[in-house]
């Protein structure tokens, strides 16, 4: 598990990235995998999530995920839910203490957020679609609302593809350029012709910034070129093959604020 600078050591909250070690899944999806919208056996997921919550002295219902679409909506988790009654959106914010939230990636970037002094956090899936389209506003105004202070906000950016491994075609830059010209300066030339790559991190790091949010954590983690410790959906569609693990990104609030 990794953590990150920005949130390690906040009163009264943990954090954690967590890699492919310690789960019980095997084959394509072997380690940790938690991703319950993949292929894998469904006991040996919910033994997975199970570790997870427990490594936060959680019992497993209080891990919450959301039903994942590349969206700029963020809900607000005020008691756990079923797992069948999971909304359909891309972050999560809570004041309750006890309640774990929890992202699932296999190469777009985990965020997570905190606001220690109100006792507001939040967690965050960003692709390019996401990122591009709210999702990291959408998660900070959803924590404003729950009383927190952009100005207070911690952010840790977890491990994701990065730009070395991150290939693009000419069409994704004349989407992404199309959007706002300064969104160039994330691209960089490419091995072969008629290609570049895209730094993602960097882009959702520079999304937070822009907002006013300083106090930040970037992982240099690579997810598509470290396979031992890490899924990696571009990974799996580079090999033809059939499907592919997720690694979780939890944040918990550990006791009531004072």
């Amino acid at each position: 598990m990794i953590t990150l600078p920005a949130l390690a050591g906040l009163a009264n909250i943990s954090h954690g990235f967590f890699t492919r070690a310690g789960g019980v899944s095997v084959g394509l999806y072997s380690g940790l995998n938690c991703g319950l919208g993949s292929a894998d056996h469904p006991e040996h997921v919910t033994t997975n999530r199970r570790r997870v919550a427990e490594h936060f002295g959680l019992a497993p219902g209080a891990l919450v995920t959301v039903n994942q679409v590349h969206s700029a909506v963020a809900v607000t988790v005020t008691e756990p839910w079923a797992r069948n009654g999971s909304p359909s959106a891309d972050a999560l914010v809570t004041t309750t203490p006890g309640v774990a939230l929890g992202i699932l990636t296999a190469d777009c970037v985990p965020v997570l957020f905190a606001d220690p002094s109100a006792g507001v956090i939040g967690a965050a899936h960003a692709g390019w679609k996401g990122a591009t389209g709210g999702i990291l506003e959408a998660t900070i105004s959803t924590m404003v609302e729950a009383g927190a202070t952009p100005g207070d906000i911690a952010v840790a950016i977890g491990p994701a593809i990065q730009s070395t491994s991150y290939e693009v075609g000419q069409d994704f830059v004349d989407r992404l350029v199309g959007l706002d010209l300064d969104y160039k300066d994330f691209v960089s030339p490419g091995a072969r012709t008629g290609h570049h790559q895209f730094d993602l991190p960097a882009f959702v790091e520079a999304r937070l910034r822009k907002v006013g949010i300083t106090r930040i954590s970037r992982a240099a983690d690579d997810t598509l070129s470290d396979e031992e410790r890490f899924f990696s959906f571009r990974r799996t569609t580079l090999r033809g093959e059939p499907d592919y693990g997720r690694q979780i990104s939890v944040i918990t609030l550990t006791r009531t604020q004072s």
